[in-house]
């Protein structure tokens, strides 16, 4: 399509930015719209992933069926194969009438199943067949019944990695990504940034009857060199706030520092950073890293206390002859491959006091006897500190850690923390 198409197609829908990886995933949402053809989406938390199949359906022939969204994520996994494919009167507890699930009632139209990744087993196996054959089976019932429907999913997940994991099923992967679409995060897009901010400012400008606010050059500098780990969601929100709460419509660099959130979790754990879309189970290997990096800056630390007592003794005439210096850098680390599913070695340690005192000012060395810590105690005090931090909010906790609350609620079954 030409640039002037897609713009066109960018106004209706509410689409900001000139991002080359946009413009390539608006083109190929048009492209495809025709067919009937799945479509998998894929990006980051808050990218904008709603809007490309709505594009989808509204090109398409389907255009005047039904259109139904569904966050699957949302839906508690003893009902959710009832809300998709309906059940029959007295199927279960509570099942006081005959139910017409989503796929019955979105039969010639386009069903949207957003977070398809925490979709259960069972109801991936129910998915798979409606895919290959449109045929379902109705929760209570042994009636094969069809539906002509068009399906676009969405996911913020590594599904390669949950099918590794055996949480998805890899012939189901492959049945929905047909044809693929991939949004950039709001980080890759540079000035759309700015363009977004704009927008959003002379929206909430509208809405509140007040002068839109306006960023000063630094502003613009800091907001684009910010990594925006909530993309375009959490950058509405800020916009909102600033709108709200200046009275200086001019926003300077300074003021806006004091809405972007510290980035701890980027700053502790740099290997995060682009990998939010993992669970626990595929984030072994960060902390492996992190773990070793951590011991790496204790040997460090050991070396220069061991050169202070040095210098320390050489002035006070103090000798140091027989001693030998214990360097526990020395015999490198060795960090477990990432499949590894051996305890990981942790730089927790107990003090043993060395016999060598040198001098008043430095108190006796201490060498470090390494413990083990299992991979699930770290996860789970991970969850734990989350869910303090949180006054058990769990659904905070879940956006916090970077998981869904389903699998959060899982993990804090499976450790007890209820």
């Amino acid at each position: 399509m030409t640039k002037a198409e897609i713009q066109q197609v960018k106004l209706r829908f509410g689409i900001i930015g000139n991002n080359e990886g946009l413009m390539r995933a608006i083109d190929v949402a048009i492209q495809v719209a025709p067919t009937d053809l799945s479509v998998l989406i894929t990006g980051e938390s808050g990218v904008g992933k709603e809007s490309f199949p709505q594009i989808i359906h509204q090109y398409s022939r389907r255009k005047h069926g039904q259109y139904i969204a569904v966050n699957c994520g949302a839906i508690p996994e003893g009902t959710i194969d009832s809300e998709l494919f309906g059940h029959e009167k007295g199927a279960f507890t509570g099942a006081i009438g005959e139910r017409k699930g989503y796929f019955g009632e979105a039969n010639g139209g386009t069903i949207f199943l957003d977070e398809v990744g925490e979709l259960p087993l069972p109801t991936q196996a129910r998915l798979l067949r409606v895919l290959e054959s449109g045929e379902f089976i109705k929760v209570g019932s042994s009636k094969v019944e069809k539906t002509d429907v068009r399906i676009v999913a969405a996911t913020n997940v590594n599904l390669r990695q949950a099918i590794a994991d055996g949480r998805f099923r890899e012939d189901l992967y492959y049945r929905l990504n047909t044809v693929p679409i991939q949004i950039p995060p709001l980080r890759e897009r540079g000035e759309d940034v700015v363009l977004l901010f704009r927008k959003f400012a002379s929206d909430f400008a509208e809405k509140y009857h007040m002068p839109a606010i306006q960023l000063t050059d630094d502003a613009k500098q800091l907001l684009t060199a910010y990594s925006w780990p909530g993309n375009v969601r959490q950058l509405k929100n800020i916009t909102e706030q600033i709108s709200i709460i200046e009275t200086n419509r001019d926003i300077t660099a300074s003021i806006l520092k004091n809405y972007l959130p510290e980035q701890d979790a980027a700053q502790t754990l740099p290997a995060l950073s682009g990998r939010r879309d993992k669970d626990f189970g595929s984030e072994r290997e960060i902390l492996y890293q992190v773990l070793f990096d951590m011991r790496q800056d204790v040997t460090e630390l050991k070396k220069l206390v061991h050169e202070i007592m040095a210098e320390r003794a050489a002035a006070n005439g103090a000798s140091l002859t027989g001693q030998t210096p214990y360097y526990p850098g020395a015999t490198p680390a060795v960090v477990p491959p990432p499949s590894a599913t051996s305890n990981v070695p942790t730089i927790i340690s107990h003090p043993v006091k060395s016999p060598h005192a040198v001098d008043d000012d430095i108190q006796d060395t201490e060498e470090y006897v390494e413990e083990s810590l299992s991979l699930d105690d770290v996860e789970k005090e991970m969850i734990r500190k989350a869910l303090e931090k949180h006054h058990g909010r769990r659904k905070s906790a879940a956006q916090d850690l970077n998981i869904s609350e389903r699998t959060l609620y899982r993990k804090i079954k499976e450790y007890g923390l209820d």
